[in-house]
């Protein structure tokens, strides 16, 4: 299996997941098609099906420019997203299981939080994760949809995920997450020495994903909202109704909107 970052918009990552067996290939959150008919084409490879996460516009937005050039395309995401997916032809649930060619098997997260809909694929044997705007680099979605037990949930179930797998996410977002996450957990060497290095990459003008659960689980703060420091911190910022991790995810997400 190989994994292509596709940049779209302004911030954005589509994603080709690509069986090299076959030379085929879905696509992940094509929120533009002509960067992801460009990539197929430099990449040698036939687009089979489209991965959506979720239903925002800045995942779906190349659906039907895509399924118009090529009309046979898989749509895959969520059952609850049905009529708000264009072109979605498979209505997928918890644990279902997604392929590529030969050599690509995966499943299905649900994740709810950001959307009602939200889903993960995950790739065992990579291993990968595709979160879409569920788990950021050192951060989180904000929650338009869902509330925070959904979200604290969803990111609980990632966050179980073993320590090596990569993950690729919907948004170049993780310098300025990884500030607020200064804030949230002052003195973390891991946070400091990973912002330094994705300042470094960044001045080369390359991707920040993947990233490894194992780095999230030791630098995001909304995986970390059982630590005192975070706690302490969240207390003098934006007071939580208690020490419990869902009311300090809560606090966290709150505190991060303004930040």
């Amino acid at each position: 299996m190989r994994i292509v970052p596709v940049p779209c918009l302004k911030d954005n990552y589509a994603y080709l997941v690509v069986c090299e067996a076959t030379k085929k290939a879905a696509v992940v959150d094509p929120s533009e098609a002509k960067p992801v008919l460009a990539a197929a084409e430099r990449e040698g490879v036939e687009l089979v099906a489209i991965w959506n996460t979720h239903h925002h516009w800045d995942h779906t937005g190349g659906n039907k420019e895509l399924l118009e050039a090529l009309p046979e395309l898989q749509v895959v995401a969520h059952e609850s997203d049905h009529g708000r997916i264009p072109g979605q032809s498979t209505f997928a649930e918890e644990g279902d299981e997604v392929t590529v060619g030969k050599q690509v098997r995966g499943h299905i997260i649900y994740n709810p939080g950001h959307t009602t809909g939200a889903v993960s694929y995950v790739i065992d044997d990579a291993p990968a994760v595709f979160t879409g705007d569920t788990l950021f680099g050192a951060g989180c979605g904000r929650l338009f949809e869902g509330t925070p037990e959904m979200m604290h949930e969803s990111l609980t179930k990632l966050a179980a995920l073993p320590e090596a797998t990569q993950v690729y996410c919907g948004h170049e977002y993780t310098a300025n997450n990884l500030r607020f996450a200064a804030a949230a957990e002052p003195g973390s060497a891991a946070v400091a020495e990973r912002a330094a290095a994705v300042a470094a990459v960044r001045e080369r003008g390359e991707p920040t994903v993947p990233f490894t659960i194992g780095e999230d689980r030791s630098t995001n703060p909304f995986l970390r909202a059982d630590q005192p420091a975070v706690i302490e911190a969240v207390r003098a910022a934006e007071p939580p109704s208690s020490d419990d991790p869902v009311r300090v995810f809560a606090a966290l997400r709150r505190w991060k909107d303004r930040f």
